[in-house]
């Protein structure tokens, strides 16, 4: 494996026990909680939402942009989603990274310079893994802003 793709993983990784960190001890209620409600810019999504989210991002930027391997996401039923457990969504966290490890792990020096297209827009392979890092690390700290919002909620700090 290429030590640069060692590093992007190691990056994920880390992430990826961040949000364990911030999902554990949730209850369902919690885990599904909106510090604002509504529609537009100023509605926030709850930590299941986000995780789910993420799932879907990262598969579908890693598997379908990626691996071009056709994958069947549903981003609108990402942003809707209730009732997940914590079980649930580390499955998710799981999910993602062992077919991220699969997938990343195989490329070539030459293949992280190729070219993808998404939407009207032509990015390189290298610049879609830093995406889907960039995308993670900026949910993490969404999802540490709602988890000390939901504290505060109940009074603790």
């Amino acid at each position: 494996m290429l030590k640069e793709i060692e590093i992007y993983l190691s990056f994920l990784n880390d992430l990826r026990g961040q949000v364990k960190t911030l999902l554990e001890g949730l209850p369902k209620e919690a885990l599904d909680w909106r510090p604002l409600d509504g529609e537009g810019e100023l509605a926030t999504n709850s930590p299941a939402v986000m995780m789910t989210h993420l799932a879907g991002s990262e598969a579908f930027w890693v598997k379908e942009i990626i691996g071009r391997q056709p994958i069947q996401r549903n981003r609108d039923a990402e942003f809707v989603v209730k009732g997940l457990g914590v079980s649930d969504l580390l499955a998710k966290i799981e999910t993602g990274a062992k077919d991220t490890a699969a997938i990343l792990s195989s490329l070539t020096s030459s293949q992280l310079e190729e070219t993808r297209k998404f939407r009207d827009r032509t990015v390189t392979v290298r610049w879609g893994i830093l995406h889907v890092v960039e995308h993670w690390a900026i949910h993490v700290g969404h999802m540490q802003l709602t988890r000390q919002l939901w504290q505060a909620k109940l009074g603790k700090k």
